[in-house]
């Protein structure tokens, strides 16, 4: 199927599109042009009424006992919220806070009473009501209600035994006590669940690559002294990793390589090295072992030397233990390289680009602040236990920082209005933002294998952000798996980037993009997959040991563990981004084929009379050039981009491909799939391969057929070559180089009817040279 062309939209397009929204900002205070002015001006108010249980006192207790099993329930409506109970005491202390949506409060008075809990039908204790119409207001930053004690009374109205302390307020979620209220959103949750529902901030674990310079060893000791294939096997928790067979087969190996790993503080897991010899082909003789905690090891910042150390290797516990009078002994040099930034994520969306080391940081140049609104349409991929809704939650990642937003329970169209703040170090990052579905409310963890369903995500570049704007837009959800592209919903976010100082920002973009060591002492690109790999893993398996956990699914989608894999849709739309690329040079191009065929007389004139001018004038050229970029970016900052660029569906060629492409770029690896899908897989790539192979041909054939000018592989060919270069170097010693170009680009714009089809002689001259095609079979 023919990619659209760039200015034609359909329908499906126009409902993936970009909208701009008008949300209410900060109850209405807030407008796009304004300064900050409370702690939650990018999202909306959300009314709250916050019902406070402190403690009572002289409760009644049951019948032959002093004391009794007291917890106390608040009611509202159809909405109800308990404490925990205490068992036998009769001034029991709760300090729990309850919050209730105003919007979906369905009485007048709020109903809060003591109960005693028993196993048959629970006691009434007493009752204190409230009129909704008198309940105090209160707005951060003022103080907290200070809580009051109230008469028990009974149903009736009467007194009854014991006093109740609390305190009753309405509020917004910009209240302190919302983050841990019970709230009636989550009524039908269990009390082990809700705490893993409500909103959290996640910090990702401190990472280091370790470094690990195998040098040599001395001294070995093999059972077979004929077979010397020895290896130095280095292991950090799981991560395996190998050195190459010396090239010189003897007891005292020289190898001279780097073992790169990922360590994460606090450093818990010891570097264990093993010294192996081969034996057989599937059999490997352990000849020493040693055990090097990383607390020991030193930390380098920058790119000096490490001072190497000899270590001496211990016998494998099987080992009979001998008395020796020496031992094996291994030379290593390892740190903990801090100047690096330890890559999570791929480079080009990166969220942080700063080294390990904190004192190597620069200055902060700003602020990053989201306001995480609501999300419309919601969609399940499947329906789970009868759900048609989803349990909705939204994960933000910048930098080392992570955000949770609390799951909304049953909504299709959950409103979260949760405010959050990031330090922005380099504007040139980009922030993650995902929406989840909770697969984890009906059974908590005990749910087998279910993981949370993965619904979008949204990114947004920072530079392409005007400082102190606020930006609030719709973002299309999009997800596609083998089965093509859903669009499953929309979120509204609210986006602001404010700088400190315009000159810092600017100074930045003359930085390097990555710190000093990367570019000093750099990695591999193997080296970097393989590190970025290691990383991914420890940080999903810390922030899954969280309370609540951050789960391994969500935290692999939000750092696109998979993006580095095979995709017949991306490597088409990979090809089309090169070819919009070099569109510009194909119209340049085209343009200057109509100059020298004389298609616009007018226009051919003007530029011989430019050239001319140019030609009389040189010094004229370099400003021209600069003067005329500078028109074209003038004439274009009218229609800049009003908003945040977004994924593009057109770019990512969704509607192009197969099904069995599709089924090919979500397979798991290794595949599983059988084994005529697989060829009929391997003879696609087969077919792909070979336009590569044939295009890579063709630039060394051109490369080669350069060399051959002066190689003498044709040494009639090279001859004319000399010929020519002598002649030319006598006739510019008389012939200023001004002349030669003028005569070159007026025999480049002569008239159509001093030209002809046939290919000119340098032409003909270069395609006769030889390559080195014929010598390959």
């Amino acid at each position: 199927m023919p990619r659209p062309a760039p200015n034609q939209s359909s329908p499906r397009e126009d409902d993936y599109s970009l909208k701009e929204t008008s949300p209410n900002l900060g109850g209405g205070r807030v407008s796009r042009g304004d300064k900050l002015t409370t702690a939650f001006d990018l999202v909306e108010q959300m009314h709250y009424l916050y019902v406070r249980v402190v403690k009572a006192k002289e409760l009644p207790g049951k019948e032959g006992s002093c004391s009794s099993d007291p917890y106390v329930e608040v009611k509202v409506g159809n909405f109800k919220g308990s404490t925990r109970h205490i068992e036998k005491n009769s001034n029991p202390v709760w300090n729990q806070v309850f919050a209730f949506s105003k919007d979906r409060l369905q009485s007048s008075f709020i109903e809060v009473s003591v109960k005693d809990k028993d196993g048959g039908k629970d006691e009434i204790m007493g009752v204190v009501l409230f009129d909704l119409n008198e309940v105090p207001n209160r707005v951060p930053p003022d103080s907290p209600l200070a809580p009051q004690w109230y008469r028990l009374a009974d149903r009736k109205g009467g007194k009854a035994t014991g006093e109740l302390m609390l305190a009753v307020w309405m509020g917004t979620q910009a209240d302190e006590s919302f983050t841990e209220a019970w709230q009636s959103d989550a009524a039908g949750v269990s009390a082990e669940v809700l705490a893993g529902i409500r909103s959290k901030v996640y910090v990702s674990p401190k990472l280091w690559y370790l470094r690990v310079n195998v040098i040599q060893a001395h001294d070995l000791v093999p059972s077979d002294r004929t077979r010397n294939e020895v290896y130095v096997k280095a292991a950090l928790g799981l991560v395996v990793s190998k050195t190459r067979f010396p090239q010189a087969r003897t007891i005292n190996p020289f190898w001279n390589e780097d073992l790169m790993f990922v360590a994460s503080e606090p450093f818990d897991e010891p570097l264990v090295l093993t010294v192996e010899n081969r034996v057989a082909a599937n059999k490997e003789e352990t000849l020493g072992r040693l055990v090097i905690s990383l607390q020991d090891v030193e930390r380098r910042l920058e790119n000096r030397s490490v001072s190497a150390k000899w270590y001496n290797l211990e016998k494998t516990s099987g080992e009979q233990k001998k008395e020796v009078k020496f031992t094996s002994r291994i030379h290593l040099r390892i740190c903990l390289d801090g100047g690096y930034h330890v890559l999570d994520e791929a480079t080009h969306f990166s969220t942080d680009f700063r080294p390990t080391m904190k004192h190597l940081w620069k200055p902060t140049i700003g602020v990053l602040e989201l306001g995480i609104i609501d999300a419309h349409d919601l969609l399940l991929k499947e329906r789970k236990a009868g759900r048609i809704n989803t349990d909705a939650y939204c994960v933000a990642k910048y930098g080392v920082k992570w955000i949770r937003t609390r799951t909304i329970i049953d909504s299709s169209s959950p409103r979260w209005n949760e405010q959050y703040t990031w330090e922005v170090y380099d504007p040139c990052t980009v922030i993650t933002v995902g929406v989840f579905d909770n697969s984890h409310l009906q059974g908590g963890d005990k749910a087998a294998g279910s993981k949370d369903t993965i619904i979008g995500k949204v990114r947004i570049r920072l530079s392409t952000l005007e400082t102190g704007r606020i930006y609030t837009h719709s973002y299309p959800l999009l997800f596609m798996d083998s089965s093509g592209l859903k669009k499953m919903g929309e979120i509204q976010l609210s986006v602001r980037f404010s700088c400190s100082s315009l000159l810092n920002l600017l100074n930045v973009y003359a930085q390097p993009l990555l710190p000093k060591m990367h570019y000093v002492q750099p990695l591999s690109m193997y080296q970097v997959n393989s590190l970025r790999h290691q990383a991914t893993k420890i940080v999903s398996t810390r922030l899954g040991r969280a309370e609540p956990p951050l789960r391994k699914e969500v935290v692999e989608y939000m750092l696109d563990v998979g993006s580095h894999m095979f995709s017949m849709r991306r490597t088409k739309a990979n090809y089309f981004r090169i070819v919009e690329v070099l569109s510009g040079l194909k119209i340049a191009m085209k343009w200057f084929n109509e100059i020298c065929l004389w298609k616009n007389p007018f226009t051919t004139v003007m530029i011989h009379i430019l050239f001319l001018l140019l030609a009389l004038f040189p010094e004229l050229i370099l400003p021209l050039v600069f003067f005329y970029l500078l028109v074209i970016g003038i004439w274009r900052y009218r229609r800049r981009p009003r908003h945040p660029p977004h994924m593009e569906v057109r770019l990512s060629l969704p509607d192009t491909v197969v099904h069995d492409e599709l089924a090919e770029e979500f397979d798991s690896f290794p595949t599983s799939q059988q084994a005529e899908i697989i060829k009929l897989r391997y003879d696609r790539i087969r077919s792909v391969a070979s336009r590569i192979q044939a295009l890579m041909g063709d630039l060394a054939t051109q490369g080669e057929r350069l060399q051959a000018l002066l190689s003498w592989r044709d040494p009639r060919a090279t001859a004319l070559c000399m010929i020519f270069c002598f002649t030319a170097g006598i006739m510019f010693l008389f012939i200023p180089f001004r002349v030669f170009l003028l005569l070159v680009v007026l025999y480049v714009l002569r008239h159509p009817r001093l030209r002809h089809r046939m290919p000119s002689v340098p032409l003909s001259f270069f395609k006769r040279l030889p390559a080195r095609t014929d010598c390959m079979f």
